[in-house]
């Protein structure tokens, strides 16, 4: 039997456009980063995955791939140990008195992770089997998302910048419209719902007064009615007396309050102290943090992110923790293209506890690499199909667009701080600010 080996691995950057949403760390820059990898074997197959941008991780991946060209992408463990090692032979020497442990296994997963995930793509592709079934079978066929809230400012991103387009209707002219209001971002919840058909609701707070982001969930609460379920995620600047007196103030209607505070001695002050769970994808983020988590009671879901864990694998050693431990279990996102959706969509199919909606940026942007165009969300889902790999294939010639985007704009690394300043000039960013 032949071994399949990986011939060629292409790492592409690209900037696809982004609107200026607001957040605790400031604002959206027109344009959001991603990294494109592609793996090609030698018998010609192509997988794909994809990575959060930005020059460091470009770096990583560069320095990663005379590990990855020649190798079996079944051999998984073996790529993982070899990048592991590389990473943890590097920064050993960055300093005696820093955790290189902990730095070394948060840079090899993240340089891992879209390798995996291509890997995982050519497996599929070679036994003709979907992703999710190479991940153990799926459990699900219809993947849900939630619907994620952003107060903005005016504009779509891109080349539009801050400019609007008069003409635009339904989502497209909510998706550009501002939003710093309760009523205002209703309205955006009620378009990014009638066009998707989310049945939960989060919005990314920490950026405005506590008093303005509450009214807004009970402003969405009159909007929805209770039986659609709201998140909230302050992204950690809140104080721990601000969030156990706003936290009460949302008991009844809160699904969960994410990440209010910052540090899982403090999350677990004010899981103390309300009555609805609380999530996380900041003070818990690796495997590292989980006996903290366990012992303190930091928070009762976990919101993963197979970018960041170290591929879908170690995402379904998570899931088996949680199941261990009590922990529900979601997903985190960011601004990505079709190709990590689909990642997420066959990851949370083969998940068993996937016990809450998934979060993603994907109807924010308007661009993709995929040919066909952009996955659709129906009735708030992605659907898994039964085609091979992840199901997608990649458009070159969008794939050199967004290049292109990547090569004009000159950015090099994400900085919310910078863009606010543009609004808001002398903004900074506080790691806690109310």
């Amino acid at each position: 039997m032949t071994i399949m080996k990986i011939q060629e691995m292409h790492i592409t950057p690209v900037a696809i456009a982004d609107p200026p949403l607001r957040n605790a760390a400031g604002l959206h820059a027109p344009y959001a980063l991603r990294v494109v990898v592609e793996l090609i074997t030698s018998d010609g197959i192509s997988g794909l995955g994809e990575m959060p941008g930005g020059a460091d991780i470009l770096g990583d991946l560069e320095a990663v791939k005379h590990l990855v060209i020649g190798a079996d992408p079944f051999q998984l463990n073996a790529i993982l140990h070899a990048i592991e090692a590389y990473f943890a032979a590097g920064d050993a020497a960055i300093s005696k008195e820093t955790m290189c442990t902990t730095i070394a296994s948060r840079r090899s997963a993240r340089t891992y992770s879209p390798i995996e995930v291509a890997c995982h793509d050519l497996i599929g592709k070679a036994i003709n089997k979907p992703v999710c079934d190479v991940l153990g079978g799926r459990v699900r066929d219809r993947v849900p998302f939630s619907a994620y809230l952003f107060f903005k400012h005016i504009g779509a991103g891109g080349g539009l910048g801050f400019g609007v387009d008069s003409s635009a209707t339904g989502w497209a002219a909510a998706r550009q419209a501002e939003a710093l209001t309760p009523g205002a971002l209703a309205r955006q919840a009620i378009a990014l719902c009638a066009a998707f058909g989310f049945k939960s609701l989060k919005l990314k707070a920490g950026t405005l007064e506590p008093e303005l982001e509450v009214a807004s969930m009970f402003a969405l609460r009159e909007a929805f009615g209770p039986d659609v379920p709201l998140r909230i995620d302050p992204n950690a600047v809140w104080r721990v007396d601000t969030a156990i007196k706003f936290g009460r103030q949302m008991e009844g209607i809160l699904e969960y309050y994410e990440d209010p505070v910052r540090g899982q001695a403090a999350m677990a002050e004010v899981a103390r102290a309300v009555s609805m769970p609380l999530a996380t994808n900041m003070c818990t983020t690796g495997f590292e943090d989980m006996p903290g988590s366990v012992r303190l009671g930091s928070e009762r879901i976990i919101l993963s992110d197979h970018h960041f864990w170290g591929g879908l694998r170690a995402s379904l050693e998570l899931a088996a923790m949680c199941r261990t431990f009590g922990r529900g279990l979601s997903m985190h996102s960011n601004s990505h293209l079709g190709i990590s959706l689909m990642a997420m969509a066959h990851l949370a199919a083969a998940t068993p506890n996937l016990t809450y909606a998934c979060d993603t940026h994907y109807p924010w942007q308007t661009e993709d690499v995929l040919v066909g165009g952009r996955i659709p969300i129906e009735d708030g889902c992605v659907t898994v199909t039964n085609a091979p790999g992840l199901g997608i294939e990649l458009d070159r010639a969008a794939l050199a667009r967004l290049h292109a985007n990547y090569l004009a704009c000159g950015l090099t690394r994400r900085d919310d701080e910078i863009e606010m300043q543009k609004v808001e000039p002398g903004w900074k960013f506080e790691a806690v600010r109310w």
